[in-house]
C-alpha cells in the first residue's frame, strides 16, 4: 500500500512538472517579437481634383439655310468636308435676283433725276419722297436678295450635313433628317467646348482660365488640356450646382462632337497621409482595408480607408491616425492586433 501511495506522488508530480514546462514554452511563443520595419507620418500636400463627365460640343453649329425660299442651284460641298470662313457653299436660284437688279437700276435712273429737280425746286415734296422711297425699298431688296443667293461660310469648321441636291426646292422646312431647315449644316469643331455643372461648395474656387484635363476612351493613353471659359453667375437652387464652360483646343481635329469626356479639375491642395500601398492590407473575403501602427512597441491594428493613390503611394484616412505616429511597413504580413514589434533599422 505505502509503495502504491509513493508512486502516485510521483506521477502526480511528473505530471504537474511537465504542465508547467508547457505554459512557459508557450509564453515563450506567445512573447515572440516580430522583425519590423517602421515608418513615421508626415502630411504631405494632395491636389484637390473633382471629376466630372461631359459631352464634347462643336464651338458653333449651323443649320445653313437662305432666308427666303427658291430653287437650289448649285451646293458645293459634301458632308465631311472642310470649310473656310468665306467659301462659297451653295448657288441659289438668280432670277428673282436679276429681276431685282434690273428694277434697281431703272428706279436709280427715277432717283437721280428727282434729286436734280429738288435741287431747283421742280418736283413736289412728295414726289420726291415717293422716289425716294422706292429706290431705297429696291435697294434693300437687292441687298437681301444677294446674301440669300449666295450661301457664304461664316467660320472655319467641317460640314456635317446635307439636306438637299442640286435642282431641288428649297421651301422653308426641315427635310433629309435635319432637325431645323437647313440646306447643309456646318460646325466649328477648334475648338470644341463642354458642360459641366458642379456643386456650389466650389463657387469660390473655381475661375476663367482655370486648366482643366480631359481623357477619352478612344484615346487611353493621351491627355487633353482645356480651360474654363465661363463661369456661370446663377446657382440653381434645386441642384445647388453652377454650371461652367469649357474650351478645348482641337488645332488637329482629334476630338469630334459628341465624345463622352472625362474632366478633372484642379481646386486647390489639401493635407494628407501618404504611405506605401504594400503597408495596406486587405481583409479576406471583405474590401476591409486596415494597417498596423507601432504603439510602443506592441502592433495596433487599424482600419483605414483609402484616398487617392499615387503610382505604389495612396492616402489613408482615418480618425485614429495622425501625424507623427509609425506605420508598420514590411513585416506587417505577421502581426495581429497586440504582437509584439521588433523594430529593425
Amino acid at each position: 500500500m505505502i509503495r502504491k501511495l509513493i508512486l502516485a506522488a510521483a506521477g502526480l508530480s511528473l505530471l504537474v512538472s511537465c504542465g508547467s514546462s508547457s505554459r512557459q514554452k508557450g509564453s515563450e511563443q506567445a512573447e515572440e517579437k516580430v522583425p519590423v520595419r517602421v515608418q513615421r507620418l508626415q502630411t504631405q500636400p494632395i491636389a484637390k481634383t473633382l471629376e466630372y463627365t461631359a459631352n464634347l460640343q462643336a464651338d458653333e453649329q449651323v443649320y445653313y439655310a437662305p432666308a427666303a425660299t427658291g430653287r437650289i442651284s448649285k451646293i458645293y460641298v459634301e458632308v465631311g468636308d472642310k470649310i473656310q470662313k468665306g467659301q462659297l457653299l451653295v448657288d441659289m436660284d438668280r432670277t428673282q435676283l436679276v429681276q431685282a437688279e434690273v428694277q434697281l437700276e431703272n428706279l436709280k435712273t427715277e432717283y437721280n433725276r428727282a434729286k436734280t429737280l429738288k435741287e431747283t425746286n421742280s418736283i413736289s415734296q412728295q414726289a420726291y419722297d415717293q422716289a425716294v422711297t422706292q429706290y431705297e425699298v429696291t435697294k434693300a431688296n437687292v441687298d437681301f436678295l444677294k446674301e440669300n443667293t449666295q450661301m457664304i461660310a461664316p467660320f472655319d469648321g467641317v460640314v456635317t450635313g446635307k439636306y438637299f441636291e442640286d435642282g431641288e426646292v428649297y421651301t422653308g422646312g426641315a427635310f433629309g433628317g435635319a432637325s431645323k431647315p437647313a440646306i447643309i449644316a456646318i460646325e466649328k469643331i477648334n475648338p470644341l467646348k463642354a458642360y459641366v455643372n458642379l456643386s456650389e461648395q466650389y463657387f469660390l474656387e473655381v475661375k476663367e482660365g482655370m486648366e482643366v484635363e480631359l481623357h477619352s476612351n478612344i484615346y487611353p493613353d493621351r491627355t487633353f488640356k482645356g480651360k474654363i471659359s465661363i463661369v456661370y453667375p446663377t446657382i440653381d437652387p434645386a441642384s445647388r450646382t453652377f454650371t461652367v464652360e469649357i474650351q478645348v483646343p482641337n488645332s488637329k481635329e482629334e476630338l469630334r462632337p459628341g465624345m463622352y469626356t472625362t474632366l478633372t479639375f484642379e481646386v486647390g491642395a489639401d493635407e494628407g497621409l501618404i504611405v506605401p500601398s504594400i503597408a495596406v492590407l486587405k481583409l479576406q473575403g471583405a474590401n476591409n482595408r486596415y494597417v498596423f501602427l507601432n504603439k510602443n512597441g506592441v502592433a495596433k491594428r487599424v482600419e483605414v480607408t483609402l484616398g487617392k493613390r499615387f503610382e505604389d503611394q495612396v492616402e489613408i484616412i482615418s480618425p485614429e491616425i495622425h501625424p507623427g505616429d509609425e506605420l508598420v511597413v514590411a513585416g506587417q504580413g505577421r502581426l495581429v492586433d497586440g504582437s509584439l514589434l521588433d523594430i529593425q533599422k
